[in-house]
């Protein structure tokens, strides 16, 4: 019997020849990623009298979710952080001018197929869109992990979700990925590796695989994988001059579950508060009011969602009683939407373009919204008063349908446009 991919890496990891879910391992961190949730980890590690940690070379740390500081609290964390970044030696330190961790990493050549991957951020799913291991850990264990290097896991099960069928005009993989939250659940996925397949999923960009692998925690996984391929190759020779090596699910591997999702005739898709797993078809959404909507975020602000957002709203205006708020998911698509011309259709439309942070997206600053608001967002949660008020109510969607919405000053479908 063949392997996952989740079982060959953490066989790998383990230095076991073969491992079969529900068995326990310690295996070996290939890279940690740390956030603002270091200033936590650091503290843990001073109680404990850590003075060095396990390798400095494998820890990748930046500033996003607190940036630029809202409150005098933050400023004493941010200040706390890049102290202990050179008493810990950590050179991999990319401060708060780089964005968000799930696009830096990647852009930055730090992501490789094969890797066990983890981070103070629950989204580190993301890296199963290059086929690394990535999965969110809590504080403790990442002052765990950089004392020792290693960290327990149980080996997951996992599920295979095969798209089948053409992609719809103005439909795009954030619909995908909440349609499966809407049909399948949360759970679905709870504590299992996913794997996207399928000739939809492999004829995806990068950009829209790190969208599903992003959200695949939404339903639950403790990894999203989509298969490495050549794209996956040739982002990499331009990002990193390391080896790797590409690994994938073997023909005789066994799935728990194997679910068959047809898209010939999806429509653009909103999860409606207060809950991922809420969704419907945007024509049973059509015509809620907005207050605001907010384009961008570790989900869906790269520069293919950015550009697609410019091509709806070329020579078209945001309605006045709607806020058009963009969050470049990094400083290179910042820069890359500048070049192209992006940055300045959106602005030219009544956008107000943000630093890359995730301070909009979790609510801690930025785009709050007031009691009885709502919002569309290509963001990856719409829990009660995740982005304000508790009386407040968001809406996720595609950068299109956001784009649309935006334009109309309601919810609107995008393949109108």
């Amino acid at each position: 019997m063949g392997m996952t991919m989740a079982e060959k890496i953490l066989a790998r990891a383990s230095g076991k020849e073969k491992l079969r879910p529900g068995e326990f391992v310690i295996a070996a961190i290939d890279l940690a990623m740390a956030h603002d949730g270091l200033g936590a980890v650091i503290r843990i590690l001073g109680e404990a009298g850590i003075k060095k940690i396990w390798d400095p070379e494998k820890v990748v740390s930046l500033l996003d979710h607190s940036t630029p500081a809202p409150t005098v609290q933050a400023a004493e964390i941010h200040k706390m952080i890049e102290n202990a970044v050179n008493d810990y030696n950590i050179k991999n330190f990319y401060g708060q001018r780089a964005g968000i961790c799930h696009q830096v990493l990647p852009e930055k050549g730090w992501v490789l197929p094969g890797q066990l991957i983890v981070g103070t951020d629950s989204h580190t799913t993301t890296y199963g869109a290059l086929g690394a291991a990535g999965t969110g850990i809590g504080f403790s264990e990442m002052a765990y992990v950089l004392t020792t290097g290693k960290l327990w896991f149980m080996v997951p099960e996992t599920i295979k979700f095969t798209i089948l069928g053409n992609l719809p005009t103005r439909v795009m993989s954030k619909d995908i990925i909440l349609y499966i939250a809407g049909n399948y659940s949360t759970t679905v996925a709870q504590y299992k590796s996913v794997e996207f397949s399928g000739p939809v999923s492999d004829s995806f960009s990068l950009a829209s695989r790190m969208a599903m692998s992003n959200m695949s925690v939404e339903i639950g996984a403790k990894f999203g994988f989509f298969s490495p391929d050549e794209k996956v190759v040739e982002y990499l020779r331009t990002r990193t001059e390391k080896e790797f090596d590409i690994i994938n699910t073997d023909e005789d591997a066994e799935y728990e579950k194997e679910y068959k999702v047809d898209i010939s005739t999806l429509e653009p898709q909103i999860a409606i508060p207060y809950a991922v797993d809420n969704v419907k078809p945007v024509s049973e959404v059509a015509g809620v009011r907005l207050n605001q909507a907010v384009l961008g975020g570790c989900t869906n602000g790269r520069l293919e969602d950015l550009k697609i957002a410019a091509e709806i709203m070329q020579s078209r205006k945001v309605k006045s009683h709607v806020r058009m708020l963009v969050v470049p998911a990094s400083a290179e698509v910042y820069k890359e939407a500048i070049k192209e011309g992006i940055i300045y259709t959106l602005i030219d439309s009544g956008a107000v373009i943000l630093n890359p942070s995730c301070g909009i997206c979790y609510g801690s600053h930025m785009g709050l919204l007031a009691s009885g608001e709502s919002c569309i967002a290509s963001i990856n949660r719409n829990f009660k008063g995740r982005m304000g008020s508790p009386e407040s109510r968001v809406y996720l969607a595609s950068p299109a349908t956001v784009a649309a919405s935006a334009i109309e000053g309601m919810i609107t479908d995008p393949r109108e446009y």
